[in-house]
């Protein structure tokens, strides 16, 4: 095996849901509806900023975002929010995540991250989850100051690799993140991890897997 596997990191190689699933009690009964709506509104946040050209860091949009959903969920005190702001900086991989990046690597491709996190949130992920040393470069769209999907962030991985981007393989839990890779001209694999829905029919993915293991089948 050889080529380029590339990775998006929050929610494909990193469950975004661990950090509320270890502080759950603290929070109370609403514990899993902050933690999508954490999400959802991350993501949103970046969207909008991305298209209104007012950029703010990955680190920042998480913060608010959490007090957004915390505020939609009954509140959390001032300890519960520290808390969950240093889970999420040391977010559980998932379980596969280790072998497969190392079974890649062994059998002769290269790996490389394309993130809207932070450089220093992706180190801090990295460490905790004792993947260093996996890959061939960490790409963050911080450099740019704009997130995926925008075409720009994607043109990250061929000033960094060279070669085209019908070359790259691209790895997202995300499908809008997909359908943004393969308009680009990525080569993707969407890893649909809760069995949802499809969508965005125009820009399918060349693949579809319930997690990373199917890459070393």
């Amino acid at each position: 095996m050889s080529g380029l596997y590339v990775f998006d990191a929050y929610g494909t190689l990193f469950d975004v849901h661990s950090a509320v699933a270890r502080h759950a009690e603290a929070v109370g009964p609403e514990a899993a509806r902050l933690s999508e709506l954490w999400r959802s509104k991350q993501l949103e946040y970046t969207w909008v900023r991305s298209l209104a050209g007012r950029y703010a860091d990955f680190q920042e949009l998480t913060e608010e975002s959490l007090d957004y959903a915390a505020s939609r969920c009954g509140g959390i005190n001032a300890l519960t929010r520290a808390k969950l702001l240093a889970a999420y900086a040391e977010l559980s991989p998932f379980p596969e995540v280790r072998g497969v990046l190392k079974g890649l690597r062994y059998r002769g491709a290269k790996t490389a991250i394309l993130s809207n996190g932070t450089p220093a949130m992706l180190d801090k992920a990295m460490a905790s989850a004792g993947l260093e040393g996996l890959f061939d470069a960490i790409l963050s769209v911080d450099a740019l100051k704009i997130y995926k999907t925008a075409p720009a962030a994607y043109e990250l991985v061929g000033q960094h690799f060279g070669g085209a981007p019908s070359e790259v393989t691209f790895l997202s839990s995300n499908r809008w993140d997909i359908a943004g890779a393969t308009a680009f001209g990525f080569g993707c694999i969407w890893v649909n991890r809760s069995g949802l829905p499809e969508e965005y029919g125009d820009l399918a993915p060349k693949r579809v897997v319930k997690s990373l293991d199917a890459l070393l089948a």
